[in-house]
């Protein structure tokens, strides 16, 4: 009888990718039908720790750290310039190198920017999307980007000034518990800030967070891109949706049903932009049902 133990114990490796030493975690049985998990900001792939073994049982599960991120390598700016094309050619390089021909893709945050400009890309590859929390509509974005959109209406260093200072172990932690209530911010794990930020606090890794800010005005002329995808293309999609969220609020996921009609949108009350931290176990179930209906 198979060790249950080992079957969905998540493993910890290493891979160079372009040069790149690039960590990442995997579950699940090799020859099983694979989830592809790319990161948000400010995190790494840390914040699919819970969500791995408990799909290990039918699905291989691979989560890089990006460069520049959690524990893989941050190559120098000149050699990898640090912006969501960067990161998308990264991402298709990880999934190629470790021989991925067809995957489901999960989005969420800076990663639905990046995943989706992947699965343009190789659209071959993509058996199916899960979107938690990922903004592709520009009407509705929701009031966190006041900052950033002063910064871009008008750039100077007192507008830029704030997106320095969310770069900070305090600003990790607004990330995270900033908008849902005190019961829910207490389901949140301080980990996810105090032993992350100190593996962003270099020179590089503080620069490069700030700039992936500033370059979301230049991304917001590929929504139009990612939109024309999801209709055109059609993918089976999972939505599932923390509507407690500063920066895509419950709008932002009802927009996805303007290009993907059939898709299954979730909500789930009192959750908010990780609601894998907070509501888990109602995710896990609508994850699981999603994937065995769509993966295999």
């Amino acid at each position: 009888m198979p060790d249950e133990t080992t079957d969905h114990a998540v493993v910890h490796r290493t891979i160079t990718v372009g040069g790149v030493e690039v960590f990442y975690r995997e579950a699940g049985p090799p020859d099983a039908p694979v989830l592809l998990l790319p990161h948000g900001y400010p995190c790494s792939s840390f914040q699919y720790r819970r969500l791995m073994p408990a799909l290990a049982d039918r699905w291989r599960t691979l989560a890089p750290d990006f460069p520049g991120f959690g524990y893989s390598g941050t190559p120098d700016p000149q050699n990898f310039a640090y912006d969501f094309d960067a990161y998308a050619e990264f991402l298709d390089t990880f999934a190629s190198t470790l021989g991925l021909a067809r995957y489901a893709l999960w989005l969420h945050d800076y990663g639905s920017q990046i995943g989706l400009r992947h699965a343009i890309a190789r659209r071959e590859r993509i058996a199916a999307l899960i979107i938690q929390n990922g903004d592709i509509y520009a009407d509705v974005l929701g009031p966190k980007y006041a900052t950033i959109r002063a910064y871009w209406d008008a750039p100077s260093p007192a507008t830029r000034r704030p997106l320095e200072e969310a770069v900070s172990e305090d600003g990790f932690r607004h990330e995270f518990v900033g908008e849902v209530d005190d019961a829910v911010a207490a389901r949140v794990p301080p980990d996810l800030w105090t032993l992350h930020w100190p593996l962003m606090d270099t020179p590089v890794r503080r620069a490069l967070s700030v700039g992936l800010m500033e370059k979301l005005e230049a991304n917001l002329a590929w929504f139009p891109r990612y939109q024309d995808y999801l209709r055109t293309r059609r993918p089976p999609a999972l939505i599932v949706w923390g509507p407690e969220d500063g920066y895509m609020p419950e709008p932002a996921a009802r927009a996805y049903l303007r290009d993907l009609p059939d898709a299954e949108l979730h909500l789930i009350p009192g959750a908010g932009h990780w609601l894998l931290e907070t509501h888990f176990d109602a995710a896990l179930p609508l994850v699981r049902d999603f994937l065995a209906r769509t993966l295999g």
